[in-house]
């Protein structure tokens, strides 16, 4: 039996004697601190704002091909377009069997026409079709004269009517009277359908049998069966095809031309071989419309060389065997419209890439500014670190870690945005763009925090400094040398380098340029203010000496973000200013002024229409004019006597609209005169061409009319108002003699405007003014007009969206570069503001301190920008052209404009002034208690 253990009592002494050891706490394995957590938890605004920042950058770096694709995408569809219903189509012909073709033959050969033609959908499958937009049939080679004596016969010549087959007809057509055509026994008329509008102008109505003079094909008939209604006559299913929904009056070639009506009838599928008896033979014909909506400029190279094996290559020998047709030909404009297309979007390369390249360098600046504010920041920790045994790699690693969960998430999301927003078939140069963005914003700390850790101070530093500097300055000087030699390549070669690089390295030249003036600048302008009696400015100028870069350093980075923005948007203001006042003056020039009003042939201008026009409101200038282009001259040096356009104005006012017009410039003195004697010669102002063939024996014209008059040449000029674009021979001169001689020549027949006139109220004028029927022969242009058609291009649209775009961009990056760079320098300068507190300094007195250190670099940086966004138009300027953007040909040359310049710079300017207002009115407002510190070192 065990006995229990005796308890002592309460309160006694425990006996002497050894204490037993206690027992270990259980082992605990200890986890190390998870060091990117930890670190963005540390810092959770500027982890949001660092993952902003990549988010906007890969956002627009993707971007960029991809609205620069659509623009070029949607141009090339513009501009195939505007060439017409049928310039984007394949045209296939073939003689018709001597039996005549069957439906079914002309279907099959469809068949092997559209299969040949390829998916755009599979990669590599070309151009594609327009579904159900074919056009395929068979039309007489020649039209028959109708002998019915029913029939109108304008001038004595008789109906023509030929025959057609269209498959599609029914489906673009309604029967407004009838049936459709069938085929027709043998000795019976041949049944056929006629346009509706042809058969009352031909008064014809169903039943008529129409006969066709005897030919050497024989009599024949056509029966009319039906009257059809085009659905609408503008559809390009119409474009090309002759007279099928209406009767055309021609005109018959002959020693006196006679005028005729002419149209085409159709048969149905079993009228086939009695349309080629009609017409002496037929041509089978297939027009297949390509889907524009499916071509891509980046695969026009394959598309072209595709379609040129389809009109005449590998694919053209096979649709012939194909087909058993030897005598198919396919032909199409498609091959020089796109390598039109492809020259177009060349030229306009060069400018348009201008402004996503000082972008490209604005944003990189903002990157290593961050990069640098950060290492800045934790500089301390970084080498309190490397100093317990970290190493380099390892460090490396972390901050890679750190930089990975900031960005690429934001990365990610902004490149799948950019392609969601954008869609567009070619991936790859958004993803390489934003790849490269994204590695950039992904390694711009680590390599700073890395210079920091293996960066010895003192002179090596300095003179590694100066001796980039000096490469800089050196690149930049063979690219002024090289840009004033050679020039940039001409319009056509593509994005050349040096009209890139040539502004950017300009704006990073003065950047280290300004960098190295500002301080002894800033020292001697604080020095002069130290003589006053405020130590505001003192204080504020000496700071702005020593640098804003922390720490007491110059900061180039801001200065070149800055002259980058500005010159940037300089340059490129100053290239759309100059394209929109080359557009105006085109515009101008192929009206022949601001306002043009011309009559029909053989008509002249109602008096009341003229006097209206010069009196509406805005034309400063009107002025009426006579031409005759049926004169002779009669004198001239040369074989025969030359037929030249009289243009008869008024000197004074005809020489306004042609230095208004910028072409045919002449002293009007030289046509002044009265009318003197009858047979008295009148002064004469001769286009080049004539002049050359001057003699010295006199000259005599005869006008259209019989008149007769004797000319005294006594200038020159290069093409004339009156007739814009012509290069015929032109005589101009003075009405008051002319009139004397020539009563006619008093009712003009143009009429022009100089002033701000709008199209729709001169428009309007001429309705109010003369009967519709007349207002309806009239010919009514206005440069607002042509100026907005030249600006039509979509790819002008492009351009100027992805310059202002660019602008935009610039200046947001630049005035955050301008926030970081003040950020950069806030705590040396909030503890340097709570020390002058301590001594008196009033808060308003602390806002203006700040506005004192930091506005001066801000605007001396805005304005070093215009100048050199001033040098770099004035060196690149001589061999841009601005053709392709105008949408006219225009000389080459780029002048210096002050007024967009001067308003880019002083915006950007007042942009970087509010920024330095507002964080100093937000770091004038803190607190002394949060900046003065015990053991503070700053």
């Amino acid at each position: 039996m065990t006995t229990p253990p005796t308890v002592p009592p309460t309160g006694s002494v425990p006996p002497p004697g050894p204490v037993p050891p206690r027992p270990a706490p259980p082992s605990r394995r200890t986890r190390p601190t998870p060091w990117v957590r930890t670190r963005l938890r540390a810092t959770p605004t500027a982890s949001l704002l660092a993952a902003a920042l990549a988010f906007v950058a890969v956002l627009l770096a993707a971007g960029l091909p991809r609205a620069l694709d659509r623009g070029a995408d949607q141009a090339l569809r513009d501009y195939l377009t505007d060439k017409g219903p049928t310039a984007a189509s394949l045209y296939a012909t073939a003689g018709a069997r001597p039996v005549g073709p069957s439906a079914a033959e002309l279907d099959s050969v469809l068949d092997v026409l559209r299969a040949q033609a390829g998916d755009p959908g599979d990669p590599g499958g070309g151009f594609g079709l327009v579904p159900g937009a074919e056009v395929h049939g068979s039309l007489g080679l020649k039209t028959r004269s109708l002998t019915n004596p029913e029939l109108p016969r304008p001038e004595e010549v008789p109906v023509a009517l030929g025959l057609g087959y269209l498959k599609q007809a029914p489906e673009h057509t309604r029967l407004a009277a009838g049936r459709w055509p069938d085929g027709a026994a043998p000795g019976k008329p041949v049944e056929v359908a006629l346009s509706h509008r042809a058969a009352e102008t031909l008064n014809v109505r169903v039943g008529t049998v129409l006969n066709a003079a005897p030919s050497v094909t024989g009599a024949a008939s056509a029966e009319v069966v039906g009257l059809y209604e085009a659905g609408d006559e503008a559809d390009p299913y119409w474009a090309d095809l002759p007279c099928l929904t209406r009767a055309c009056l021609r005109v018959y070639p002959s020693a006196l031309p006679k005028t005729y009506w002419q149209t085409y009838a159709l048969v149905g599928a079993g009228g086939l071989e009695r349309l080629v008896d009609w017409g002496g033979g037929a041509t089978d014909f297939w027009r297949l419309p390509v889907d524009t909506g499916s071509l891509h400029v980046h695969e026009l190279p394959e598309t072209r060389q595709q379609i040129a094996a389809y009109v005449a290559g590998p694919t053209a020998t096979q649709l012939m065997r194909a087909s058993n047709r030897n005598d198919l030909r396919i032909s199409s404009r498609l091959p020089a419209l796109f390598e039109e297309a492809e020259a177009r979007r060349r030229a306009a390369a060069p400018l348009t890439a201008i402004g996503p390249a000082g972008v490209a360098g604005v944003a990189l600046v903002v990157f290593c500014l961050a990069a640098a504010l950060t290492g800045d920041r934790r500089e301390t920790e970084l080498s309190l670190l490397l100093a317990r045994g970290g190493s380099r790699p390892e460090i490396l690693r972390r901050l890679l870690g750190e930089s990975a969960v900031t960005v690429l998430p934001g990365a990610v999301v902004a490149t799948v945005l950019a392609v969601s927003l954008l869609p567009t078939p070619r991936l790859a140069p958004a993803l390489l763009a934003a790849a490269a963005t994204t590695l950039f914003a992904l390694l711009a700390f680590p390599v700073r925090a890395l210079v920091l850790l293996s960066a010895r101070r003192g002179r090596p530093a300095a003179r590694r400094r100066l001796v980039g500097e000096l490469l800089v300055v050196a690149a930049t000087a063979a690219a002024v040398y090289e840009a004033r030699s050679r020039g940039i390549a001409p319009a056509g070669q593509g994005v050349d380098p040096l009209l890139i690089a040539a502004p950017l390295l300009l704006a990073l030249s003065g950047g280290l340029l300004l960098a190295r003036i500002q301080p002894p600048l800033m020292g001697a302008l604080a020095r002069g203010a130290g003589r006053g009696s405020g130590v505001i400015g003192f204080l504020g100028l000496a700071r702005a000496a020593r640098g804003t870069g922390g720490r007491g350093r110059p900061s180039v980075l801001p200065l070149v973000a800055l002259l980058l923005a500005v010159t940037t948007a300089g340059f490129g203001a100053n290239v759309l200013t100059a394209v929109d006042g080359s557009r105006a003056q085109a515009a101008r020039q192929s009206v022949g002024g601001d306002a043009r009003i011309a009559a029909a042939a053989g008509d002249s201008l109602p008096q009341a229409l003229t006097k209206a026009a010069t009196g509406m409101t805005g034309v400063r200038t009107g002025l009426s004019v006579w031409t005759d282009s049926e004169a002779f001259l009669f004198g001239a040096d040369g074989p025969g006597s030359p037929r030249v356009t009289v243009v008869v104005a008024d000197p004074v006012a005809y020489a306004e609209l042609a230095r208004a017009a910028g072409r045919g410039q002449f002293d009007p003195a030289l046509l002044a005169g009265g009318p003197g004697a009858a047979d008295a010669p009148v002064p004469a102002l001769f286009s080049k061409d004539l002049a050359a063939k001057a003699t010295g024996s006199g000259y005599r014209l005869r006008l259209g009319g019989g008149e007769e008059l004797r000319a005294r040449p006594v200038g020159e000029f290069d093409g004339t108002p009156a007739l814009p674009g012509a290069g015929a021979a032109t005589i101009v001169l003075p009405a008051g003699p002319v009139l004397a001689h020539v009563p006619r020549a008093a009712k003009p027949n143009l009429w022009f405007g100089l002033g701000p006139v709008a199209d729709a109220r001169l428009r309007a004028l001429v309705r109010e003014t003369v009967p519709a029927a007349i207002a309806e022969r009239l010919l009514i242009q206005t440069s607002e007009a042509t100026a907005a058609e030249l600006g039509r291009d979509p790819l002008q649209a492009s351009a100027g969206r992805i310059f202002w775009g660019s602008v935009a961009a610039a200046a947001v990056f630049a005035l955050l570069a301008l926030l970081i760079t003040l950020a950069r320098a806030a705590p040396e300068r909030a503890a340097s503001l709570a020390r002058l507190r301590t001594m008196g300094l009033r808060p308003r007195q602390g806002i203006a301190l700040i506005l004192a250190e930091a506005l001066p670099q801000a605007v001396a940086a805005a304005c070093g920008g215009g100048l050199l966004a001033a040098a770099a138009v004035a060196l690149l300027g001589p061999a841009v052209d601005l053709s392709s953007l105008v949408g006219a040909a225009v000389p080459a040359g780029l002048r210096v404009l002050p007024r967009p310049l001067t308003t880019q710079t002083l915006a950007l300017a007042a942009l970087a002034a509010l920024a330095v207002l507002a964080e100093a009115a937000v770091s004038g407002r803190r607190q002394i208690t949060t900046e003065l510190r015990a053991g503070d070192s700053r």
